[in-house]
């Protein structure tokens, strides 16, 4: 009756419901084996969980360390030589995106990494206006653990994304709810200075015919996590995709665990790095001759078992 509440006159979102679960764990941790220390830090980690549900604001991963025994790098990219490796990756979606264009000349490799810049152009291949980057690998993925080691761009509007996608996650008959494929968002970043998602990113679920609806599509927006100093430092971003749940981590920690939809994805996917652009309205606020924006990449790797 309880969480019927919550849900239904209070209208909270699934990660806020998450937060309420969260909350008494944290309460018995602290009695479980007492120390000050532990003490301090779950008074902080319960007051973050009441933000989340008053505020929807971003919450420390606090969950299981990473453990990848079992399984074997399959796949690796630490973005050596002077051009993309285009023997494994490709150019994805170039043209018109959103109020701008993907483009190949946004793509950057120099100094053991890769940088993907986000700018305004008067002589882009496409015409003048806003360009930015997408790529993905060329070889497709069902299940194992992803991971890139990346610094998110912190201009204005555009925002930096690692994501999974089958080829029709937004067509009930194909996706079946997820089995049939799925798009996991493994991270997007908050890129704007005043929003109250600062210094975290969130993670997202996307698939079709949940529970057998066959319009639109349904999302599961997990939440917003805490990185450190995301848009100066290299941060980790992962993803194990097992045979029941989707599992995220920031840094090796564990963020969020679901299986939402009617089961996991079961099909091939495509794995994407992209900066991605807003739409007109939101560009019409930029500085065109000022505003750069640049995500760089140390790696990608990817584990199966």
């Amino acid at each position: 009756m309880f969480e019927k509440f919550l849900e239904e006159v209070l209208k909270l979102a699934p990660r806020q419901m998450w937060a309420v679960e969260q909350i008494p764990v944290y309460f018995s941790e602290i009695f479980d084996s007492f120390s000050f220390k532990k003490l301090g830090a779950m008074i902080l980690a319960i007051g973050e969980m009441f933000g989340l549900i008053i505020f929807d604001t971003p919450v420390t991963p606090r969950g299981e360390m990473l453990d990848i025994a079992g399984y074997n790098l399959v796949f690796v990219d630490e973005f050596e030589g002077s051009t993309l490796n285009t023997d494994v990756w490709e150019y994805r979606a170039s043209g018109e995106r959103r109020g701008g264009f993907n483009a190949e000349s946004q793509v950057e490799v120099r100094d053991g990494k890769m940088i993907m810049t986000g700018e305004y152009l008067t002589d882009g291949e496409y015409g003048e206006g806003w360009y930015t980057a997408m790529i993905k690998l060329k070889e497709r993925y069902c299940k194992g653990y992803f991971e890139i080691r990346c610094i998110v761009n912190d201009e204005p509007e555009f925002w930096s994304a690692f994501w999974i996608q089958a080829d029709a996650p937004y067509d009930s008959a194909a996706s079946k709810g997820g089995v049939g494929g799925a798009e996991i968002d493994i991270f997007e970043s908050a890129n704007t200075a005043d929003s109250k998602n600062e210094n975290a990113v969130t993670h997202a679920i996307h698939c079709a015919g949940v529970d057998g609806v066959k319009e639109d599509f349904q999302s599961l927006r997990l939440g917003a996590f805490y990185g450190n100093d995301i848009y100066n430092e290299y941060n980790t971003y992962g993803l194990e995709w097992t045979d029941t749940e989707y599992i995220f981590y920031i840094n090796g920690v564990e963020t969020r665990r679901s299986s939402f939809g009617n089961g996991v994805s079961e099909v091939m996917e495509d794995v994407i790095v992209s900066l991605e652009i807003p739409d007109e309205e939101k560009l019409a606020n930029l500085d065109k001759e000022n505003c750069k924006a640049e995500f760089i990449i140390d790696y990608v790797k990817i584990y199966q078992k």
